[in-house]
């Protein structure tokens, strides 16, 4: 019950954040440019084990994990390192990864059948193997992806984000640029 609390709490601040303060070319960082920044060391990842991070922007989480099996856009000799926006695209609750065969807290008939993302507000689910891509739900859209780098040391580095508009930014555009308007850049 106070996970299912916390949950709402969040989503009805994100949607608050939407509409009394929605990204516009006025309230914009004053750069065009995503941040480069180190959100992770390679050999400190575990399959299924989610690292939390901020990103463009200092307010906005993320979810990286390596998730065990190949998956569109993923990093690493493995190429199943990837990272999403955990703002939901449905109405900017935040959801929570489920690996294949666990149940998330809110809803425990749902078995995952591969790496998801699901949102206990109103039952997105989200499939990382394959960009984010909307599973089931109403959502109307996929998560956006965190672009990813790895340097020669392993330290993975977020780099840009790739469409759709991370949810409160021009939601639903193809414009990435909105993702970073209306707070500060992390750096």
């Amino acid at each position: 019950m106070a996970i299912s609390s916390l949950l709402a709490v969040g989503g009805i601040a994100a949607v608050l954040k939407s509409i009394t303060n929605p990204a516009s070319p006025s309230a914009t960082s004053g750069s065009s440019e995503f941040p480069r920044v180190k959100v992770a060391q390679l050999s400190a990842l575990q399959v299924g084990q989610p690292v939390a991070f901020n990103y463009p922007l200092d307010d906005e989480p993320n979810i990286l994990v390596k998730l065990g099996v190949k998956a569109s856009g993923g990093i690493g000799p493995d190429g199943d390192v990837v990272a999403f926006s955990s703002i939901c695209q449905h109405l900017g609750c935040i959801y929570a990864f489920q690996t294949a065969g666990s149940s998330p807290a809110c809803n425990s008939s749902y078995k995952a059948d591969r790496p998801v993302g699901y949102c206990c507000c109103h039952g997105s689910v989200y499939d990382f193997t394959n960009a984010a891509s909307v599973i089931s739900g109403p959502s109307p859209r996929p998560q956006p992806q965190v672009k990813l780098e790895i340097d020669n040391s392993g330290d993975i580095y977020a780099v840009g984000m790739g469409p759709p508009t991370i949810f409160g930014h021009e939601t639903g555009s193809n414009d990435v640029s909105a993702d970073l308007q209306g707070g500060t850049p992390v750096g």
